[in-house]
């Protein structure tokens, strides 16, 4: 039994850094290597150099550098679309480094998994904060920001206190990802069109709908309008 909870904490914790490092790497590094350095939490030997203090100014310095980059609106998303290249292989770099000491097989599986759900959460971080661009004051950006931070700290926690009720939230969390994810994409397509009409100076996607719809409706009226009466027609007649 104690060996089963040792192993189910050790998933819980691979795929929880995975997950939290989609959303923000470097507030992930900065927890696990702050609680390991102050006793509250032993960590795996692959996991024990985000522990090292020059990891931990790095993470620090970066993590301030991504709080201030994060609330701003625009910038938010030049920086979420930069990170899709450090996110994701830091996810799985974290992932294996969680269960490595198992066996290299093993350590490979994880990489493979974390890194799918590092770029899922990413997915969702990045697509979400578009949308939420498209309001023009900065205050969603600011909530967003604060929700996603106290999200990685909250799952965190979870992770490595209670393994299995995380695994359980984390399926609910890949279910919703599967069900949001191509209607998210579907919105921020249009989100871009219409920035892209805007910098051609092309009609609105409201105003482009409403020409479409009175030029159908002409169309529709040319084709069945009857033909106009004419008295000499000598079938109108009879």
């Amino acid at each position: 039994m104690e060996q089963l909870d040792q192993i189910t904490s050790m998933i819980a914790l691979s795929m929880g850094v995975a997950w939290a490092s989609g959303i923000n790497l470097y507030a992930t590094v900065l927890m696990l290597g702050v609680l390991a350095n102050m006793g509250h939490l032993s960590l795996p030997p692959g996991l024990e150099i985000v522990a090292d203090p020059l990891v931990l100014i790095a993470a620090g310095f970066m993590y301030c550098v991504e709080f201030f980059a994060d609330k701003t609106p625009g910038v938010d998303t030049g920086w979420d679309a930069l990170h899709t290249f450090i996110r994701i292989p830091a996810g799985a770099a974290l992932a294996a480094g969680a269960v490595g000491e198992l066996s290299p097989a093993v350590g490979l599986a994880a990489a493979l998994t974390g890194a799918s759900l590092a770029a899922g959460s990413h997915a969702l971080k990045a697509g979400t904060r578009v949308m939420i661009n498209t309001s023009p004051e900065p205050l969603s950006n600011w909530t967003a920001s604060f929700a996603e931070d106290l999200l990685v700290i909250g799952g965190l926690w979870a992770a490595l206190n209670h393994p299995l009720w995380f695994l359980a939230a984390l399926v609910a969390f890949v279910v919703l990802l599967i069900w949001l994810l191509p209607r998210l994409w579907r919105a921020i397509k249009r989100v871009f069109a219409a920035v892209a009409r805007f910098f051609r100076g092309g009609p609105s996607p409201d105003e482009g709908d409403v020409e479409l719809e009175q030029a159908a409706a002409r169309a529709a009226g040319r084709r069945s309008a009857p033909p106009p009466f004419r008295p000499s027609d000598p079938n109108r007649l009879r």
